[in-house]
């Protein structure tokens, strides 16, 4: 009699730190308004010596919400392991860590869950104009999608992670990359880099694999993971 050959399990250890930001504290202040500032403070979340990708090491996908009548500006944290807070700006805000393990293993066929994704809609492009930059070698250039070619590219991706989706909600947001001004004498002034164009979407989906959909979470959705993007949080509906 022959066994039937299995798959080895997707390692699903994971936590998410909700940090209610502290707008008192400069450092909180200053990741609100600059993507790379805020990618810096998150990476000190990561342990030391990962060596290369150490973000994707660590597991480290982040989204910043906004602040609501009841809530200041919260930032969401996922790891592999719960990171080690102290290491955060002194005063930085208030931050609570709970495990994902066990929403990992309600993930099941047919189950109806709420999603919200910030992501950075994106598409390659292929450039006829010499004069005009590319990203790559392959005279390709990366573009925003926004309205219904980013509604048309979550739903490809919606897929991808074993979702099919019910409802979508799409709200517009970007988070610029500004300026730095040279810290020292003779040090240059960093130019400004590209508007990071993201797009979060929430709604009602239903869960069709769930492998693919514990992949989707632990490694996130689409470009832009440095800066704020991808991270998948599921909730039941």
């Amino acid at each position: 009699m022959t066994s039937t050959p299995t798959t080895a399990p997707l390692t699903t250890t994971a936590a998410l730190t909700r940090i209610r930001l502290n707008r008192r504290s400069p450092a909180a202040r200053r990741d609100l308004t600059d993507a790379v500032s805020l990618h810096k403070s998150v990476m000190l979340l990561a342990p030391d010596n990962l060596g290369e990708n150490p973000r994707q090491q660590a597991g480290l996908l982040f989204r910043l919400e906004d602040a609501t009548d009841d809530t200041p500006p919260t930032l969401l944290v996922q790891s592999h392991q719960p990171p080690d807070l102290t290491r955060l700006p002194h005063d930085y805000g208030s931050a609570e860590t709970r495990p994902l393990h066990p929403m990992f293993q309600a993930l099941t066929p047919g189950r109806a869950v709420r999603y919200r994704i910030t992501a950075n809609a994106s598409a390659a492009r292929r450039v006829l104009d010499d004069h005009q930059p590319v990203d790559n070698k392959h005279g390709r250039k990366i573009v925003a999608l926004y309205g219904d070619d980013a509604l048309a590219w979550w739903q490809r991706r919606a897929h991808q992670a074993g979702l099919t989706l019910a409802t979508t909600d799409i709200t517009p947001a970007r988070f610029p990359r500004r300026r730095r001004r040279a810290d020292k004498p003779g040090e240059q002034t960093h130019s400004p880099g590209p508007l990071h164009a993201l797009t979060r979407f929430d709604g009602l989906a239903t869960i069709t694999d769930p492998h693919q959909l514990s992949h989707a979470l632990l490694t996130g959705i689409g470009r832009g993971k440095p800066y704020g993007a991808g991270l998948l949080t599921l909730a039941p509906a």
